[in-house]
């Protein structure tokens, strides 16, 4: 039988990944490398991985034929209790694998959801995983029932067999329904929960504190470069995806300037969009801060593509518009100085560090202090009341300093986030 409990029970997985042309080749294999590291944090072990030259995807298994064959002797042979793609597979598709390989097949997508679901603490994670996990599921119901079909060809004629097969399709129809159900009930408590998280916003706003969230990579450091400013505690793992739920502590600057540091959820390449979906509100704490720390691992030799794999993200998130400081991270074990020269090249405003020994944080500070004295500015205006509703945004956004009233006009000194400077322009106005 092959159900979900199999997978679960998995001690060993044989990585399979495909690439159409031979420019590819290499990039395919760094995929399947940090597929191992996936498997790592999950607790599989990897027995094997399996690069493939594919001249097209085959609509029902993927692979083709012989390929398929080649796999399966490679599976029997080092013993493979599951069979994982790199890429993601269709239900179809994973229907009709297992039923060829006779063991579980998962892709990337699944595995990094389970890893999602064993690392998560608090609430709002888990109640996020669990959407994500439900929706990937739900196309999938046919999977869970396979041994229906089976117990359908041994029951000793077509009456009992048709029977068999009408009670499984019943039983699908209600797990789905059960599904939806469960789907509307997860995105009503995820909703309350980012009410409350914007209402902590709007206190954070109103306080002035600049506050900055590191964002990058999974494992690339962002969890000790926060213990490492601020003797946060916060647990720190050489796996990816060590931290799931974001931390923000309070560090105040050589300048005396208090600011919030946000420790955020990493970031992966193929990232699953359903977890970008489920994860949105997490990851708007990187939106809603005022600057961005882009940590890199510039010892990692996928640097390049881990950072461009973050920008995109943050693109997704409408977050890269924000000032965004390049921390590059590990400079005590970088082996190429080449790369540091295309960083600085590409990404304005770079820094290098180490966050284990502390290496380059009077440059990072300094940057983080220019940074905070572009971020907002003091403006005298004169508004209708018309126009209230912008005041309404400027008094949640900004810092009020005075506020009188003169005919229908609202007369307001307000301290505002550079974004708002368009906003305002038309009403600049000097007190008399």
């Amino acid at each position: 039988m092959l159900d979900e409990n199999n997978f679960k029970n998995a001690k060993t997985a044989l990585l399979l990944g495909a690439y159409t042309s031979t420019k590819d080749k290499q990039g395919c294999e760094d995929f399947l490398g940090e597929l191992e590291r996936l498997c790592e944090t999950y607790g599989l072990t990897s027995v094997g991985k399996v690069a493939s030259p594919i001249k097209k995807i085959d609509a029902g298994t993927f692979l083709g034929s012989g390929k398929l064959s080649e796999v399966l002797t490679q599976a029997d042979e080092l013993g493979a209790d599951i069979i994982l793609f790199d890429d993601e597979i269709t239900p179809n598709q994973q229907r009709n694998l297992e039923k060829f390989f006779q063991r579980p097949v998962i892709d990337r997508t699944e595995l990094i959801i389970e890893v999602f679901a064993q690392r998560a603490q608090t609430r709002e994670a888990r109640l996020q995983i669990e959407l994500a996990k439900v929706k990937y599921q739900q196309p999938r119901l046919k999977r869970l029932w396979t041994h229906l079909s089976r117990q359908a060809g041994t029951g000793g004629g077509s009456g009992g067999g048709a029977y068999l097969r009408g009670e499984g399709e019943t039983q699908i129809e209600i797990d789905r329904r059960l599904l939806k159900r469960r789907v509307v009930q997860l995105q009503k408590e995820i909703a309350e929960i980012e009410k409350q998280r914007e209402t902590q916003r709007r206190q954070r706003v109103r306080t002035g504190i600049p506050t900055f969230a590191i964002v990058g990579y999974t494992n690339a450091g962002k969890s000790t470069l926060l213990n490492a400013l601020t003797k946060a505690d916060v647990f720190v793992e050489d796996k990816l995806f060590a931290t799931l739920d974001t931390t923000t502590r309070k560090f105040i600057l050589p300048n005396r300037q208090e600011i919030l540091l946000v420790d955020t959820v990493g970031f992966i390449r193929k990232i699953p969009h359903m977890l970008v979906a489920a994860f949105k509100s997490t990851l708007e704490e990187a939106v809603h801060t005022d600057i961005l720390l882009h940590l890199v691992d510039v010892s990692n030799p996928m640097a390049e593509l881990q950072a461009e794999a973050t920008m995109h993200v943050l693109k997704e998130m409408k977050a890269e518009q924000r000032p965004i400081i390049t921390v590059l991270n590990k400079i005590d074990a970088c082996q190429d100085p080449g790369i540091l020269h295309r960083f600085r090249m590409k990404y304005p405003k770079t820094v290098q560090i180490s966050a284990l020994t502390g290496q380059g944080f009077d440059h990072l500070m300094e940057l983080m202090i220019q940074e905070i004295g572009a971020l907002r500015k003091t403006y005298r205006l004169r508004v209708p009341q018309s126009h209230y509703s912008l005041v309404s945004e400027l008094m949640r956004e900004g810092k009020v300093i005075q506020c009188d009233y003169e005919d229908n006009d609202i007369l307001i000194q307000v301290e505002i986030p550079s974004r708002l400077e368009s906003k305002v322009k038309p009403f600049v106005y000097e007190f008399a």
